[in-house]
């Protein structure tokens, strides 16, 4: 199996149980009478993807050099996660409630100690011209997953039942570990190929972090994605007190949005191919301001049904290819010889920048009574000022 192709499978099933919670299991505990407040708590289930990094030199540092550094992890994994999917079809709702939710985030932390070292897999093996692509990869197997746990399984559950559902990811998940078994990781290299431990690892993850523009590189990722997320969280209850019906808004945002957004996805990929990481991450960056300022302008004139779809299919792609961009430059700036705990932490990292926007938002449209289009406003010009970070890291050298 290609490289390409391994990563794409890897990055599926690690989307499917952060889609499954997210949208599936929401919609399908309402329906069961669980109370929305029960809901509204859902989110902590993938705090595993936040806190990730602290485990990440243990993944780094310890693995079979027989079996591959990274697939003697992945593999158990693998297994792992068939094994709860398929305990999870055999707990009843609403009784089990605390056993389901139990297992639902313990995928998630399955699907994130996973990521760590698929992630160190996709840095061992992709070359410098490959990572545009190999990102693009990355970010379409992942939101295919999201698209099969949260839309295409929960469909499918009217004809296979709910039990059936979990079955089914149990299945996709042996799939998968049947491709990495037969998947060749390449050998580590000179000092790759010695002796490390946790201790080793930590050691030289602080020494990457050390490197000069460290700080301006962490800085840059953390906010890249604070004006658009504060602008995201917003926009879709701009639209339902604009008078568009929750159906509409369904196919527009989460279905003909997902699509604009794996365009724009592939369309950063081959950019950042093609042109300078960083060249790239400014190109995509400064396209972005354009639809968030049309968020703006569109809550300052008449809503139709026209400018919505192309206010958010150009919104969905260009953030979609910012998203690849950026995921390609944040690889070629960690340091190899940790380059599952360098890259886990810059992913942490970005995760958190965009948690604020949520909160921030909601505080100046409910509790500031600011209007949407002056929030909106405020993303753009937040999403501006994050351009002015390309300028420190122009001079600044990737890590070795």
């Amino acid at each position: 199996m290609t490289k390409l192709g391994i990563l794409i499978a890897l990055y599926f099933v690690q989307g499917l149980p952060f889609g499954f919670q997210a949208t599936a299991l929401p919609i399908y505990l309402r329906s069961q009478g669980v109370s929305v407040t029960a809901i509204g708590f859902l989110g902590v289930l993938s705090l595993p993807w936040l806190f990730k990094a602290l485990w990440a030199p243990l993944v780094d540092g310890y693995g079979s050099t027989r079996i591959g550094r990274r697939k003697s992890w992945i593999l158990p994994l693998q297994l792992a996660q068939a094994v709860v999917c398929f305990g999870a079809g055999f707990v009843s709702i609403p009784g089990g409630l605390p056993w389901l939710l139990a297992l639902v985030f313990v995928m998630n932390l399955i699907a994130a100690t996973q990521d760590i070292a698929v992630d160190g897999w996709a840095v061992d093996t992709l070359r410098q011209v490959e990572l545009g692509l190999g990102n693009a990869v990355q970010v379409i197997g992942y939101k295919l997953g999201m698209l099969t746990g949260g839309g295409l399984l929960l469909w499918a559950s009217s004809h296979l039942g709910w039990n059936g559902l979990f079955f089914a990811m149990a299945v996709i998940n042996l799939v998968v570990l049947g491709l990495t078994l037969v998947a060749r990781e390449p050998a580590p290299a000179g000092e790759l190929a010695s002796k490390r431990n946790f201790g080793r690892v930590l050691s030289e993850l602080l020494g990457a972090l050390r490197v000069p523009h460290t700080g301006w590189l962490l800085l840059f990722v953390a906010t890249y994605k604070l004006g658009e997320s504060m602008s995201d969280v917003l926009y879709k209850p701009f639209l339902v007190d604009a008078g568009i019906p929750a159906e509409r808004i369904g196919l527009w945002v989460g279905t003909w949005g997902m699509l604009a957004s794996l365009l724009g996805t592939l369309a950063g990929g081959l950019l950042a191919s093609r042109a300078s990481l960083l060249a790239a991450v400014g190109i995509t960056g400064a396209a972005r301001i354009l639809p968030l300022a049309a968020r703006a302008w569109l809550a300052t004139t008449e809503v139709s049904e026209a400018r919505v779809i192309a206010v958010t299919l150009s919104e969905e792609f260009c953030g979609g290819a910012l998203t690849t961009a950026m995921f390609a430059f944040m690889m070629s700036r960690v340091d190899r010889r940790v380059s599952a705990s360098h890259y886990t932490l810059l992913a942490s990292i970005e995760v958190a920048g965009k948690v604020p926007g949520g909160p921030l938002g909601g505080l100046l449209v409910g509790q500031a009574h600011w209007t949407y289009a002056q929030s909106f406003l405020l993303g753009v010009i937040l999403s501006a000022i994050f351009l002015i970070l390309l300028w420190p890291l122009k001079t600044a050298r990737p890590a070795e």
